[in-house]
């Protein structure tokens, strides 16, 4: 890999000169196909043969594809100052071709630097992913409030960030791994961002004595015998890095702030599976919301997180061995992971505990916001003298005939909640003019409301 300089004056070229291409998502999912961004390395060689030669295909060959391009062509398309950026920058190697060693894909408005397609186990110990699927789940459960000052720790690319300093007024960046902050300082260039510092530490080590409004954590959470990369292995024992950041976070969070924490942990007893994150939480004084997405066994674990780094039989079979041992040792039954919410309220409303699926998450910011304002509301009267009304979409599906059946929130974490027909019913009538008791609403439909507002899909009126 190339060495990065963190030049945010050359990225800040660089950013510009792609905006003004057009170089968007849309725009590169047209190009090269729908699957553009789930596509690896190996697809490489397909999607470029998609494409032509107007300047925006020529951006898309060198910063998506990461393919080498004749330095004329990257003159011609973005401008010879680019070419100087990207050579100062370290980015790419410029010769008479321009080599890329980065990737630097668009993310929403964002356009993020990284080191591009992963090479499995070849990637060195302190290798920078792009938007990962745990970094999306992370944006997606991210509460964005306007201003304040925003802390992401364990920054990497610098994705949250970017996606913080969007609507923060100030926002810290932290990661123990140089190239990481160096990557991060790239990223606020190429975005314009002049509200982003870059920290050297580990964990919470440079905010001592500071609090913020918004926390965002993408921890190396995986709970592993090795300390292999610095994205994915901590130097914690079995969960305790999560147990870590949970208590972390929770000492740096203002009045009124919000944390968001993705964060592995240890199932020993698999009827309370969600006991030591709930214990960890309760111990702050935060409000918290456990949204779990994957419970796996100690061999599921071990091979999702081995089998690609290994061609031969004997290395894979010794890698799940120590994995599973490790996992014996520990007392693990399971191992789950997902997202850890805090909130720090005018007073804890407790640990309420979820399941969620990642594959059809959506934005969910508004919705916990909501969550949690409502639950420190339900604490101060009887529902049944509220006025509600329906804040999100919400469909009622069930089977021809059959009484009861589900309430899906068509949107954010997409909760299912078993519910009535005739309590769904109540709900859709719900504009915030009537009470619940002026509505005849009986103990189920009172019940469903309940759920319904603790999960942010209604809101007080």
């Amino acid at each position: 890999m190339t060495s990065i300089t963190p030049d945010r004056a050359a990225a800040r070229t660089l950013g510009a000169a792609l905006r003004k291409l057009g170089y968007v998502e849309d725009a590169v999912e047209d190009v090269v196909g729908g699957d553009a961004f789930s596509g690896g390395r190996e697809e490489v060689l397909v999607a470029e043969r998609r494409l032509g030669d107007s300047a925006l295909e020529t951006a898309i060959r060198l910063f998506f594809l990461q393919r080498p391009t004749p330095a004329g062509d990257v003159a011609a398309a973005l401008g010879s100052d680019v070419v100087d950026a990207l050579a100062a920058t370290g980015l790419a190697e410029v010769g008479r071709d321009v080599v890329p060693g980065s990737r630097v894909a668009p993310i929403g408005e964002i356009l993020l630097a990284s080191d591009g397609f992963t090479r499995d186990a070849d990637d060195p110990p302190d290798y920078v992913a792009n938007y990962t699927p745990t970094a999306r789940t992370c944006d997606l459960l991210t509460p964005r409030p306007r201003g304040g000052r925003a802390l992401d720790v364990g920054t990497g690319s610098g994705i949250h960030a970017l996606l913080a300093a969007q609507h923060s007024s100030e926002v810290v960046a932290i990661d123990v791994n140089p190239r990481a902050l160096a990557y991060t300082e790239l990223n606020a260039g190429l975005n314009g961002f002049d509200n982003l510092e870059c920290r050297a530490g580990s964990y919470f080590a440079p905010v001592e004595g500071e609090t913020f409004d918004l926390i965002v954590c993408n921890a190396p959470f995986v709970v592993s015998p090795e300390s292999r990369w610095v994205y994915r292995d901590s130097d914690f024992r079995g969960d305790d890095v999560t147990a870590h950041v949970v208590a972390g976070a929770a000492a740096h969070l203002a009045d009124g702030g919000y944390a968001t924490l993705l964060g592995s942990w240890i199932v020993t007893d698999e009827d309370d599976p969600e006991a030591r994150p709930v214990a960890w939480i309760e111990a702050t004084g935060c409000a918290g919301w456990i949204l779990a997405a994957i419970e796996s066994d100690p061999l599921e674990h071990a091979a999702s997180w081995n089998a690609t780094f290994f061609d031969e039989e004997h290395a894979y079979t010794a890698a799940l061995d120590d994995w599973t041992g490790y996992l014996a040792e520990l007392g693990a039954r399971r191992i789950a992971e997902g997202g850890i919410l805090l909130h720090r309220g005018n007073s804890s409303t407790g640990v309420r505990v979820d399941e969620i699926d990642e594959d059809v998450l959506e934005p969910s910011g508004k919705q916990i916001r909501r969550a949690f304002e409502n639950r420190e509301r339900l604490r101060k009267g009887k529902l049944e003298q509220a006025t509600l009304a329906r804040a999100m979409p919400l469909v009622f599906e069930r089977s021809l005939g059959a009484k009861r059946g589900e309430l899906v929130l068509d949107g954010g974490t997409r909760s299912v909640l078993p519910a009535s027909a005739a309590a769904a019913d109540l709900v859709e009538r719900l504009d915030g003019r009537a009470t619940l008791r002026r509505l005849r609403a009986d103990a189920r439909a009172v019940s469903l409301c309940r759920e319904l507002l603790e999960l942010g899909a209604l809101r007080f009126s």
